[in-house]
């Protein structure tokens, strides 16, 4: 079972890091919703959770500092990629986190215990099992929202660069799709949901 969990957690870590490929600097920078959302800020974020509920939860902190995870940081830092701060920078440090959250799994049980300091008492106290399902969700839940930011940039949409995952199709099939979708929404405007 752990290499099953192993697995579909790298499989959202590697779908992560693809939406990447290809784009210029400013693409993966570049906030595409009113909250900011950006590819290699989702990067960011990523691996600075990972770090938190595969290191610090289970007593194995990633032994680099994160500036962005101090008590004083500003808020948000961790969804942004500063002027100064690289891309090559950012998919290291996720690829040294995993590298290192992955030594953790492989350590303990899927029973180890562990405790989460930030979330609500009563409900602190964990088992691996439980933050590998916890860092699955999270990590697809990132990837996904990756996917519709990426989509909006250039169009590229699907799981990965071997298998979109999507139809085999035609932009001239997915306009006349897109058309479909619009029309069924339009049928529902204004208040005339049953």
């Amino acid at each position: 079972m752990k290499d099953t969990l192993k697995r579909y957690l790298q499989e959202g870590r590697d779908a992560l890091l693809w939406k990447l490929d290809g784009l210029g600097e400013y693409d993966i920078r570049r906030p595409l919703t009113p909250t900011a959302t950006n590819l290699l800020g989702l990067v960011k974020h990523t691996a600075a959770v990972e770090a938190e509920y595969l290191g610090v939860v289970f007593g194995r902190p990633f032994p680099e500092a994160i500036p962005y995870l101090a008590a004083d940081a500003e808020a948000n830092a961790d969804m942004w990629a500063t002027a100064e701060e690289t891309r090559a920078h950012h998919v290291e440090l996720y690829q040294r986190i995993w590298a290192h959250s992955d030594a953790t799994i492989d350590a303990l049980d899927l029973d180890a215990p562990g405790t989460v300091p930030w979330w609500r008492p009563g409900n602190r106290e964990v088992t691996l099992h439980q933050i590998l399902i916890h860092m699955i969700a999270e990590t697809h839940r990132h990837a996904g929202q990756a996917d519709i930011v990426r989509e909006s940039i250039d169009g590229a949409a699907g799981l990965s660069a071997g298998g979109s995952n999507l139809p085999e199709t035609d932009p001239k099939w997915w306009a006349a799709y897109r058309e479909r979708v619009e029309q069924a929404a339009h049928a529902h405007r204004d208040g005339t949901d049953s």
